[in-house]
Order: structure tokens, then C-alpha cells, then sequence
């Protein structure tokens, strides 16, 4: 379909060549440390400049990901890195810290901006604060459904994309702390270890973290009619063989044409596939494993697929036009913007057959082994002459390598010499407050005066809102998508009326809506704030404060500068993945959950599942972190973070960090004593 883009997963050369063989618009490709697949072959800065001229020699963009989270200390790091992209000349970064947002949108402002899916956009609002930074992409999140994506895909000008074949996260992206909890391998930082393929269990179940690769070609039409502009594959691991079928498919799909599913099952896939989300048949079909058949299915079609990719396709369209005077023979060809003339040898008398406008272009027009084809030929030649098919031939070799080398030379992308933001550093108050955030209303303890409670938005009610006044904060739902976003806006804004001045925001989405109803915002430790830029970019979208990332080291957490008010999460079993499709519900229903089920692990350990109104539920640590005896001076607030406690728990666990008192029972300090990487 005109105007719809393919975008393909390029790992290594092998596969970006694969993916632009086949016919993919665009590759997405990853460099040095700065990008969610850090385990993958990924480019030096002479390879990425030599795969952007390879791609826009032959009509095809890059997208470089510049999509993990960064630390202060990484900035010179990510500068550099900024530059060697901007050298090679590439189209896009796709990026998730808005400090980095903010860094490439000021200093290289002609380089397009691309929101990664590690944004976790997932809703209108989020799609809506994107564009306002800049954005000129925004990658949905893979649990949309159709109506969901058109929705959004409608409301925004810019382009989205979506993902339409490949791996399934199990959790909503940006919001998956599974691996660096577990392991120090964080997936917002490009490491992520998959620990959700191992063996979970619940019920009678096994492997209920491990999702079936989605495919989407079969829909590709229609996501194209629902606003979609760009599909994207997701693969940088995979081999190129697996991005040949995968392309080819989705280039046939657009076409209308059939497709050959059972090839793209055999190369790669976990039991088959799924198109749960986009259909919204969220069950226990979605749910899938590597088996052996999966693996050894995969030599039966590789042979086949490499033959895919073989040799060049013809994909950039070419203008020629031939002259020859008794004085010398010469070839233009134009791709519309670039132009080559080359001289050719000087024509002889014809003795038998004079060389004709039919015969040039026989000869002319042959640019098989290359990546161009003749839309428009035309010849000027004198009457009586003639040029051998070898001179004819040499000429459109000589041609075409001259184009193909000029399309191909490395335009570097501007820079602009911005002055870095002066951000002072963080003066730490003279009293930290005890903020408290629970599940439901009745765990707050008796008599305990904390500066500030937060429920969730469903649970507060005109009378908790009359207790306690502008101490009570809303907590936003940690995803909210399209289906609920209007009547979830509308109740909101009934709250406000009802005297609701404050709420907690744990997505892009939630700063966006709080702002435009007038409340105050603060910001959640969801919006995975590591960096002293980060937090500054937060002040500056209007929050009055903000938890940062608990996967911050507690050094490096209280060396964050700024004059933002910062807190941190203290106490809680901490939230570790956010699902649409909640294994507890596929596997053993709702009703027998209740809201209270657990997730085993394969070393028999229970992991609590929390649930959001049946329309989302999350996955926590299996112990609490607590950290009450330990030096937590230069915030500005901690929080204690209650899911399943008692009343009772609630007001020990407080008391112990009135106290500082070091806890009892099985914890954790979490991320904050280990280095994650």
C-alpha cells in the first residue's frame, strides 16, 4: 500500500542486507552501548557509516536505537556516540530517556526523533505529549488492539509504527524490571536476560511468562487503513535469513499478495503465532515455547531463504537518456535528484544495422545486478551509426556505479553548538517527608499522620478526599489504554471537582492529563528517571516532584543534581512487570485469583500478583524491599509503597522507618546496593 513502511531489525551487515534485498524501506540497527540490544552484533562508527551508505545507495533509511536509560556518568559517552551517528549521516534515533530526547533534539535538530516503545505509549494522551517534544514517530505499544491503534493513529500528526511480527515482551516495554531486579541485568538498559522464558508456574501451568512470537502480516492492511505507517519487524538478534521471510511476507502482505506463513514458522518461532493483542482475544492461546520441532524446522528453509537475498533487487527507480553523433556517445541517469553523465566511445559508420533507438535501449535498460530500473528512456542519435552492445553495455556499467557511489557518499547529519543546560546541583532539605502509598483504604493504620497518601484513583471516595485533604494523592493508572482513557479522564476530572488537587503519575500519559486538568503532578518511579537531565526534563513538563528509578544505585541516586524535589521508593514489594494479558486469569481464571493470586518460579519461590480493576495486574518481588536502618538523608521524600500488607504491617513498617529500625523478616535492599548494568 502507497506510503506504508517496512522496517526491519538489522543486527549485523549480513542482515541489513538481507533486509534491504527484500525490500524493506528502512533497517533499525543499533550501535556501541546506547541501545536495548546490547548483546547484539550491533555497528562500530565505520560500520554504521558504511551500512547508511549501503542503504541509501539503494532507497532505504536508518534508524539508529539510542533507546536505553542513561546515567550521569555515561554523557560524554552518549555525546559521542551522538556524533558518530550524526557523522554517518542517519535518518532517525529512536530514543526513550527524555534527556536524551532533549539532547538530540537541541543539538542535531534536522536528525528525526523516533519514541521507542520503551516509552511505554500506550494511549492518546502519551502519543499527544510525545509529538509536543518533538517526536516525529512514536512506536505503539504491542498490546493495542486494532480499534486501540486507530484511535491514537488518528489523533496525532505525526506517523505511528507498530510492531507487526516477532517476539512478544511479556510485560508493557519501559515497564519491566523483571531482569534487573532478579539478575542486575536491566532491560531498560539493553541487557535484558529474559528470565520470563524460564519455567514460571501457576495453576497447573507452566511457563506462563512466555508469550508466542506475535504476526501480524495477516492484518497488515488493515492496521495500513487504521493510520499505521510503519510495520516493524523485531529480530536484531536474529539471523538474516529470519529477516529475509519476514520481509518478504510483509512486502507481499502490503501487495495484497499471498504469503508463505509456514516459512516464517519454520525459521523462527515459539509454538507458533499470535495476534491476541490486535485482535483482542487476550487468553491462554497467546502463550507459547521454543520447542525442539520450532528449532529444527528452521534447516528445512534456510537454504531456500538465502536464495531471497542472494543478489541485488532492482528498487531504485532511473531515468536514461542516450545520445550519439559522429562525435561521441554519451549516458545520462537520473534518479530525480542526483545526475551522471558518462562519455562513451565514438560511434562508426553502420555498415549492415545502424544502432537505433530500439537497440540502445535493449542493451541500455538491462541493470540486472544492480539496484536500479528504467522508468523513462529516451535516445537522441544521429542516423547512420553504430555502437557495439559492448561499448552500450560498458557505458550503462560506468553510469550506474557513478550513481550508485553518489547516493551512496555520507552526508553527515548538522550540528548545532548548544551550550549544555546549567542544572545546579541538588541542595538536600532539611527534612525528608514520609510519603505512603497503599492498595486500598483500609490498610492505612490509625493515627498515623504521613505528608502524603496516595490510593489508587478507583479507590478514593468524597469522604477519604474530606479526611485528608490535599494530603491525598491519586494514583494513576500505571497503564491506561485507549479503550478506558476517556471515561478514565472524565472520572478524574469529577475528582477534581470533588476537591482532588494532587495525583501520581507513573507514564508520559499521566503528566500530560494531570497537567491539562490543572492538578498537581508528581511523578512515579515508572517514568525510570536515572539522570540528572532526566529530572530537570520532568521540572521543566511541569511536575512539582518525582521518585526517581529504583534501579539507581543509592550513590549515584543521591548524586542526582537539580532543584526538582526528588524522593525514592523505600519500602514495598516492588512492582516488576505491568501485563494486558494476566497468566493468572488465562490459567486459572479470575475467580479463582481474586485479585490475591501468586506466580511460582522454578526454584519455587512466590511472587505476588497485583491487579488493576481486571483491565491490567502486576507482578512483584517476592520480598520486600526495606531499607529503614540505612542512611537515606538528601531526599526530599521516601516512599513506602503497600500492596498486600495488613493494617498492622503498614503501621510497623512505618514505625520502623520513623525509627530507622532494621527490619525483621526476609528483605531486600533492592538495586540500591549493587551496581546494575
Amino acid at each position: 500500500m502507497t506510503g506504508a513502511e517496512i522496517l526491519a531489525p538489522a543486527g549485523g551487515m549480513e542482515q541489513l542486507i538481507a533486509a534491504v534485498r527484500c525490500g524493506a524501506d528502512a533497517v533499525y540497527l543499533g550501535t556501541g552501548g546506547f541501545n536495548a540490544r546490547r548483546n547484539a552484533a550491533n555497528f562500530t562508527a565505520a560500520s554504521l557509516r558504511e551500512a547508511v551508505a549501503y542503504c541509501h545507495g539503494r532507497g532505504a533509511k536508518v534508524y539508529v536505537t539510542v533507546n536505553t536509560l542513561v546515567m550521569d556518568t555515561e554523557w560524554a559517552a552518549l555525546e559521542s556516540a551522538a556524533a558518530e551517528i550524526a557523522a554517518a549521516g542517519a535518518d532517525a534515533v529512536i530514543v526513550q530517556d527524555l534527556a536524551v530526547m532533549e539532547f538530540f533534539r537541541e543539538n542535531y535538530p534536522t536528525l528525526r526523533l523516533h519514541a521507542s516503545t520503551q516509552t511505554a505509549v500506550h494511549n492518546v494522551e502519551g502519543a499527544l505529549e510525545l509529538q509536543e517534544l518533538g517526536c516525529e514517530c512514536v512506536v505503539l505499544a504491542r498490546e493495542l488492539t486494532l480499534e486501540e491503534m486507530a484511535k491514537i493513529s488518528e489523533a496525532v500528526n505525526i506517523r505511528t509504527e507498530a510492531f507487526v511480527h516477532g517476539a512478544h515482551c511479556m510485560s508493557v516495554s519501559g515497564a519491566c524490571y523483571l531482569s534487573g531486579m532478579l539478575g542486575g541485568r536491566s532491560g531498560n538498559r539493553g541487557l535484558c536476560a529474559q528470565p520470563c522464558r524460564l519455567d514460571w508456574r501457576c495453576g497447573e501451568g507452566n511457563h506462563v511468562l512466555s508469550l508466542k512470537d506475535m504476526s501480524l502480516i495477516s492484518h497488515i492492511r488493515e492496521m495500513a487503513e487504521a493510520g499505521v505507517g510503519s510495520f516493524k519487524i523485531e529480530g536484531r538478534m536474529k539471523r538474516a535469513e529470519y529477516v529475509a521471510a519476514a520481509v518478504t511476507a510483509c512486502k507481499n502482505a502490503l501487495e495484497g499478495k499471498a504469503y508463505d506463513e509456514e516459512q516464517l514458522r519454520a525459521v523462527f518461532s515459539r509454538s507458533g503465532f499470535t495476534d491476541g493483542y490486535l485482535t483482542g482475544r487476550r487468553d491462554g492461546a497467546m502463550f507459547g515455547i521454543r520447542t525442539k520441532e520450532d528449532v529444527t524446522g528452521a534447516e528445512k528453509v534456510l537454504g531456500e531463504l538465502r536464495g531471497l537475498y542472494r543478489g541485488e533487487t532492482p528498487r531504485v527507480a532511473v531515468d536514461m537518456s542516450f545520445a550519439a553523433t559522429p562525435e561521441g556517445s554519451s549516458l545520462t541517469v537520473s534518479d530525480g535528484t542526483r545526475t551522471v553523465t558518462v562519455p562513451g566511445e565514438t560511434p562508426q559508420r553502420a555498415l549492415r544495422r545502424e544502432t537505433d533507438e530500439a537497440g540502445a535501449r535493449k542493451n541500455l535498460v538491462k541493470t540486472g545486478g544492480t539496484p536500479f530500473y528504467v522508468e523513462k528512456f529516451s535516445a537522441a542519435i544521429d542516423p547512420g551509426l553504430m555502437l557495439p552492445a559492448a561499448a552500450l553495455n560498458e557505458m550503462r556499467r560506468k553510469a550506474l556505479e557513478e550513481l550508485l557511489g553518489a547516493r551512496s557518499e555520507t552526508v553527515p547529519v548538522p550540528a548545532r553548538v548548544v551550550p549544555p543546560r546549567s542544572i545546579p546541583a541538588h541542595i538536600a532539605p532539611e527534612r525528608c517527608a514520609l510519603r505512603a502509598r497503599f492498595s486500598r483504604a483500609s490498610q492505612i493504620p490509625e493515627g498515623e499522620d504521613y505528608d502524603m497518601v496516595i490510593l489508587p484513583a478507583g479507590e478514593i471516595t468524597p469522604e477519604l478526599l474530606a479526611r485528608w485533604g490535599e494530603k491525598l494523592a491519586a494514583e494513576l493508572p500505571g497503564v491506561l489504554f485507549p479503550e478506558d482513557e476517556a471515561a478514565f479522564a472524565k472520572k478524574l476530572a469529577a475528582m477534581e471537582e470533588q476537591g482532588l488537587r494532587d495525583i501520581v503519575a507513573d507514564n508520559l500519559y499521566g503528566v500530560r492529563l494531570g497537567r491539562r486538568l490543572g492538578l498537581r503532578v508528581h511523578g512515579g518511579m515508572g517514568l525510570n528517571i536515572l539522570n540528572t537531565r532526566a529530572l530537570d526534563c520532568y521540572g521543566r513538563l511541569g511536575l512539582d516532584d518525582a521518585a526517581l528509578s529504583f534501579e539507581l544505585a543509592m550513590s549515584r541516586a543521591k548524586a542526582v543534581g537539580g532543584t526538582l524535589p526528588r524522593g525514592i521508593v523505600a519500602y514495598g514489594y516492588l512492582p516488576l512487570m505491568r501485563w494486558r494479558n494476566c497468566p493468572l486469569r488465562a490459567n486459572v481464571g479470575c475467580g479463582k485469583c481474586r485479585g490475591e493470586g501468586v506466580l511460582t518460579d522454578r526454584l519455587g519461590v512466590k511472587f505476588p500478583v497485583e491487579c488493576a480493576e481486571r483491565k491490567s495486574s502486576t507482578l512483584l518481588n517476592s520480598v520486600p524491599l526495606h531499607i529503614a536502618e540505612k542512611d537515606l538523608s538528601g531526599f526530599a521524600y521516601l516512599l513506602l509503597y503497600f500492596t498486600r500488607e495488613s493494617r498492622e504491617e503498614c503501621g510497623r513498617v512505618t514505625e520502623d522507618y520513623r525509627l530507622g529500625r532494621r527490619a525483621a523478616g526476609e528483605r531486600t535492599g533492592g538495586l540500591y546496593y549493587r551496581e546494575l548494568l
